[in-house]
């Protein structure tokens, strides 16, 4: 039997990268996983990837109705859920001078809107001992020349943790957050506007971390899963950095 045999999970964003790593381990773990992303093809090769333990609904969650189905989806299974891992979110690069109203309105309303409505939308389908985990990122202690709308929507998720575990403790419900480094992504990669610049940024990201390489996603699926299963049970309201030590050395 695994760590979270028996557990109802939740994965958002869970078609690549962090999401997909953690969907993989949650599951390998005994979990019953709903998988959420936007594009359908990817969901349902994810879903085929991890097998019977999965189960995909097609997902923005920046939309107030997908979000509805996703909890719908949930509910009929009749578990109730225990693990949110609210992953899904993105952003890109935008100098001060250069940052639109569109800019800040896409980040905000899917890395701090999209979280925020995940879990209200499945906050009455927590059962006791239920945990949450939020996507942040090290970046929401650090300066980031034009990544400032991206590092902002992330301190809010650092500020969510600590509210939420106030504020649900009461329920025996737990919320921390994952902090992570730059990760070897398909979605850091993206944020060149090509093949040539992303080589440049992911050696230069490498170049700053003191382990001196990228995380590997599995790594941040790991201490998903720590923070899911009984081993943090005394833990709330934390953040945990998984940067190679960036933010700390």
């Amino acid at each position: 039997m695994g760590q979270l045999t028996g557990k109802t999970a939740l994965v958002t964003g869970a078609t690549a990268g962090i999401g997909l790593a953690a969907a993989r381990r949650l599951a390998a773990e005994g979990a019953y996983v709903f998988l959420t992303g936007r594009r359908q093809d990817a969901l349902d090769a994810a879903v085929a990837e991890l097998g019977a333990n999965a189960a995909g609904v097609r997902a923005d969650v920046s939309d107030l109705a997908d979000l509805d189905r996703v909890a719908a989806a949930i509910r009929d299974r009749g578990e109730g859920l225990d693990i949110v891992f609210a992953n899904a979110g993105g952003g890109e690069f935008a100098a001060l001078g250069d940052i639109t109203w569109q800019h800040y309105a896409d980040t905000f309303n899917t890395n701090v809107g999209g979280t925020l409505f995940t879990v209200q939308a499945v906050l009455p389908l927590l059962n006791r001992g239920a945990s949450i985990v939020l996507t942040s990122s090290n970046i929401d202690v650090k300066g980031a020349a034009a990544f400032s709308v991206y590092a902002a929507s992330k301190a809010a998720l650092r500020s969510f943790t600590r509210s939420w575990a106030a504020e649900l403790v009461g329920r025996d419900v737990r919320v921390n957050s994952i902090a992570p480094g730059p990760i070897g992504t398909p979605g850091l990669s993206g944020l060149a506007p090509d093949a040539e610049g992303a080589e440049q940024l992911l050696k230069g990201l490498a170049a700053g971390v003191p382990m001196n390489r990228l995380g590997r996603p599995e790594e941040v699926a790991d201490a998903v899963v720590f923070l899911a299963s009984d081993a943090s049970t005394f833990m709330t309201g934390a953040e945990i950095y998984v940067d190679g030590g960036a933010s700390q050395i």
